[in-house]
């Protein structure tokens, strides 16, 4: 299959989402190897997971469907371009490439405008609107949970 007939794919699955009234107009499938490995499609509504976006879901289906979290030689073919949480995780999941078909103006001018979320990443902690803050507390060396990550042979697959 071509680039062009997996995108179908993933705006078909987006149209189907809203005739079956589950979600947003978002579709997701994730291809290694000339496979579907993994599908999404928005459930944001219909789940109650404001994570529940089809490039999430796509990948978390891919990960359970190949019992890994690293999608490495693995494409995304989504309906729209990624929001920032959406493109973080294929970040996180060593996705190789993105294809998309709207844009995420396209996104923004049926009411899904994410420039706010990006404006937010470059201020400083204090101007933000979701304020944040780091505390610090006394904890053992033993008890610390990056201590002992990095002291140990779990992470080596990560």
């Amino acid at each position: 299959m071509k680039h062009s007939d997996w995108i179908k794919l993933s705006v078909r699955l987006a149209y189907e989402n809203l005739l079956n009234k589950n979600g947003g107009p978002f579709g997701a499938v994730i291809v290694k190897d000339g496979k579907v490995i993994g599908a999404g499609v928005n459930g944001v509504t219909t789940l109650n997971d404001p994570t529940a976006h089809a490039e999430v879901q796509a990948i978390r289906n891919a990960c359970q469907n190949l019992g890994t979290s690293s999608l490495n030689d693995a494409v995304l073919y989504t309906s729209c371009e990624p929001c920032p949480m959406c493109l973080s995780a294929a970040y996180w999941s060593k996705i190789s490439k993105i294809y998309y078909f709207f844009t995420k103006d396209d996104a923004a001018n049926i009411g899904f405008d994410d420039a706010h979320i990006y404006d937010e990443f470059s201020l400083p902690y204090e101007n933000r609107t979701l304020p944040s803050e780091q505390i610090i507390i006394n904890v053992k060396d033993y008890e610390n949970p990056f201590k002992v990550w990095s002291s140990n042979e779990l992470h080596a697959n990560f």
